[in-house]
Parts: structure tokens; sequence; C-alpha cells
């Protein structure tokens, strides 16, 4: 089983999201578990959870650097959800794209 971790500031719209992307993963029976976090516990869920990939909203896209240098070097690949797709809420490709993204980390 995959997990895909998104954070942004409150949880509250990106648990949305993350419902959106589950509902897709489910109907395509795939073995990924999406959840969706408050950006100030990161460090807490990836230590005690560790995600295969983290997922930032736009709200909280300044973590980005600060994330990736933290977590890309231990394997974890970080990504900033696009604009568009999170304010349409289109949970498939959001989750195309971290499949791709995964992807790519596995075949280097």
């Amino acid at each position: 089983m995959k997990k895909f971790y998104l954070f942004c500031a409150a949880g509250m719209s990106t648990s949305l999201v993350a419902k959106k992307m589950q509902n897709v993963a489910d109907s395509h029976k795939l073995p990924i578990e999406v959840k969706a976090f408050p950006d100030h516990k990161l460090d807490i869920i990836v230590e005690e959870l560790h995600p295969d990939i983290i997922l930032l909203g736009p709200q909280v896209k300044f973590k980005y650097e600060e994330t990736k240098e933290k977590y890309e070097p231990k394997g974890i690949p970080v990504a900033v959800i696009d604009l568009n797709d999170y304010g349409n809420v289109d949970g498939e490709r959001i989750l195309k794209r971290a499949i791709k993204i995964l992807k790519e980390k596995e075949s280097k």
C-alpha cells in the first residue's frame, strides 16, 4: 500500500481533495492510501507514518524548498499540488501526477 499524504494550512480543503483522490484510487483498485493533514504536523506524520510521497497544498507552497531538502534525500518525493487542479478538486489529475512522480523516483 502506497501512502500519498497531503499537507495544507488547516487540512480542511485538502481533506476534500484527499477524499476525491482516494475515491479515484479505490475505483481503479489501486493500493493507495490518501490522507490529509495540517502542515504543522508534517514532521510528526512523516516520522510516524512514513508516506511514499508528500503533496503540499498551494497555500503552503512556501514550504516546498525546505520540505524537499529535508525529505527527498530520505527517498520521499515532495511536490506542490497544481493550483488549478486543487481549486477544481480534480482528484484524478492530482493522483495521476503523484503516481507519475513516484514512478519517476522508482526508475532512478
